[in-house]
């Protein structure tokens, strides 16, 4: 048995029969593999066992956010959307049922081999100002660090990119071990609901499906998200950003309209879907770690990654997005979760071993009754009229390779005509 794979299972071991340690232990993707759930809580602070249940809850459909390892509000968060959309008391805890829920996602490999290319050390920006005046000078607003890159692509937080490869300079020709990418959920979103009460935005079928669950930032005190239903008007990639201190805020001494450059640590990061209401949409951000800490101007915030999965499921025109005042829940207005998507069947594998004594693998099943069609849904047609499909395949021979392994097929997109940049948020 390699050295690497001994450390791990008996780090395991002491991990079940001393409390605390595995929040104390290195983690190692030998680690991450070898984890497995022996009843209880997840470890405080930072475990391999962590990972390997946000690595499991991002392949279905429930972002944890950035993948850390960490036991905070976010995976706790997606604990509770899987515990919801599964049929299982909501309570954001790990236990054996979640844990056996989780076992149709747990196929394959949790990290991979990844060689660093020279693209992925090459076209990074310096530094990202605070004044909008100064990033509106620049011309992209773009990764500061190969940490940050890779990191968005394998859905890690940048600095549990360093955390997993120890004393590995992050340059190009370094082999290093990151979170292995699942492709993004493919289907139509009908109905999205942004929940306030929780800071989660939730991605429905036409059918009444939970498809996807995603952590959010919504709005702040002084510059609230929107209220009732509106719909998606449009989406953008890699969008301009317009800031506007007329509309809804001012940024620091800046009085004048201001375009500001695409990149991903632009104000909207890389993606921005469009609401009936103006200025108002849902977006990437520059900062995913900080999702449940930060604040918005009004917008709803999600990971680049999530947004951009989210971009290819709506429909413009067609989808609808309720704004879910605090007190008011997803099982108030959807009830309770019967079956699952069929996108969401697809996504999981073979159902292995649950991994605790005992407990059986409950099977995800698509053949089950769905919900009701919800009545405002009910004269809503399924399939959108035809529009241009937009994106741009990556020119680097590698660069296209990692891309077709976290990408699925292009979505319908509605880009800006000509000139048109995202408005102040």
């Amino acid at each position: 048995m390699p050295v690497s794979l001994r450390t791990a299972l008996f780090s395991t071991v002491l991990a079940v029969l001393l409390p605390g340690f595995a929040a104390a232990a290195p983690i190692t993707a030998a680690g991450i593999e070898a984890a497995s759930y022996a009843g209880g809580p997840l470890p405080s602070g930072q475990s391999a066992l962590t990972v390997k249940v946000q690595v499991m809850l991002d392949r279905a459909g429930t972002s944890p956010g950035v993948i850390d390892g960490i036991k905070g509000g976010m995976s706790r968060s997606a604990i509770a959307a899987f515990e919801r959309r599964s049929g299982l008391p909501a309570d954001g805890q790990m236990d054996p049922q979640v844990w056996a829920a989780l076992q149709p996602f747990a196929g394959g490999a949790m990290t991979m081999d990844y060689t660093i290319t020279e693209a992925d050390a090459s076209e990074l920006t310096l530094h990202i100002p605070n004044d909008y005046l100064e990033k509106a000078n620049m011309t992209s607003l773009g990764y500061t660090s190969v940490a940050e890159k890779l990191g968005e692509r394998f859905h890690m937080d940048e600095k549990f990119v360093s955390t997993l490869n120890p004393g590995i300079p992050l340059v190009a020709g370094s082999t290093i071990k990151v979170i292995a990418p699942s492709k993004p959920l493919r289907a139509k979103v009908a109905r999205i609901f942004v929940e306030k009460g929780t800071n989660r935005v939730a991605g429905y079928d036409a059918e009444g499906h939970m498809v996807v669950n995603y952590p959010a930032t919504i709005g702040s005190t002084e510059t609230p998200s929107p209220s009732g239903t509106h719909k998606v008007r449009a989406v953008a990639l890699k969008p301009e950003y317009t800031y506007n201190p007329a509309i809804n805020f001012t940024q620091g001494e800046n009085k004048t309209v201001l375009t500001l450059p695409p990149g991903p640590n632009g104000p909207v990061g890389t993606v921005w879907i469009a609401l009936t209401k103006p200025t108002y949409g849902i977006h990437g951000t520059p900062t995913p770690s900080r999702l449940f800490v930060s604040e918005s101007h009004g917008c709803v915030r999600l990971t680049n990654w999530d947004a951009e999965e989210l971009a290819h499921m709506v429909q413009p025109g067609i989808t609808t997005v309720d704004f879910l005042e605090r007190g008011t829940s997803l099982a108030d207005v959807m009830g309770e979760a019967k079956g699952v998507s069929k996108a969401v069947a697809a996504a999981a594998g073979p159902v292995p071993a649950a991994g605790v004594a005992g407990v059986a693998s409950l099977a995800l099943i698509s053949s089950a009754p769905p919900l009701p069609r919800p009545a405002s849904l009910a004269a809503m047609p399924v399939v959108p009229a035809a529009v241009p499909a937009t994106g741009a395949a990556p020119t680097d021979p590698l660069a296209a390779a990692v891309e077709a392994a976290t990408s699925g097929a292009p979505g319908v997109l509605v880009q800006p005509a000509a000139g048109q940049q995202v408005p102040a948020q």
